[in-house]
């Protein structure tokens, strides 16, 4: 089995990536679907979160308002601490069952392990991996997050400036997929980034 880790910046095109790997054939473990299945209602992460910041931040279905605390984490990096140290350490207990999963029933597969916070948060696991990393431009992260997520400007900026700028992400990566034009250019980095990894021993 191999693995390899997967980032990007918000809003960068990183989940489309990782959708046209899994048709390529690779066994995608998604960080941020551990993360929501892990404050899913009743667990014990949920619990916490309501602990530390409080019931409002829970909607009529007992769900986590997750557009509600984001407004706060990304205002606030004391809080995004706080809420990663309940979340995290979960999430990767998660993707460490998930890899033994898939190990038992494909041996010989490439796992994409899609990291979004791959170089902001120590992650002994993964440390060394080689990484892809889907790149775009500031100004195309921007109007990406605005159109996605419905926000102005200032609080896509906000979230923009509350992780760490790609090009940083850059120097850590062994393949880049540039993710600043259309799709059918990304596809075919991504076909390319696919033969290299399968090359790679």
């Amino acid at each position: 089995m191999k693995l390899v880790a997967l980032t990007g910046g918000i809003a960068s095109g990183k989940s489309t990536v990782a959708r046209m790997l899994r048709q390529l054939g690779a066994e995608v473990v998604d960080a941020d679907a551990l993360a929501r299945e892990v404050v899913a209602p009743g667990s014990p992460a949920l619990r916490e979160i309501v602990a530390a910041f409080g019931p409002e931040f829970l909607l009529p279905t007992g769900e986590l308002d997750r557009r509600k605390l984001a407004e706060v984490v990304f205002s606030d990096p004391q809080r995004r601490q706080q809420l990663n140290a309940i979340v995290h350490p979960r999430v990767r207990d998660r993707m460490r069952e998930e890899v033994e999963h898939i190990r038992q029933r494909r041996p010989d597969a490439v796992v994409v392990l899609d990291i979004p916070l791959l170089f902001d948060v120590p992650l002994p696991e993964v440390e060394g991996l080689p990484a892809i990393v889907v790149y775009a431009s500031p100004q195309t992260q921007l109007r990406r997050l605005q159109q996605r997520d419905g926000l102005g400007e200032e609080e896509a900026q906000r979230r923009l400036g509350a992780q760490r700028p790609l090009r940083e992400k850059l120097e850590h990566a062994r393949w880049v997929v540039d993710n600043d034009g259309d799709l059918h250019r990304t596809a075919e980095q991504v076909r390319a980034v696919w033969e290299a990894v399968s090359r790679d021993p």
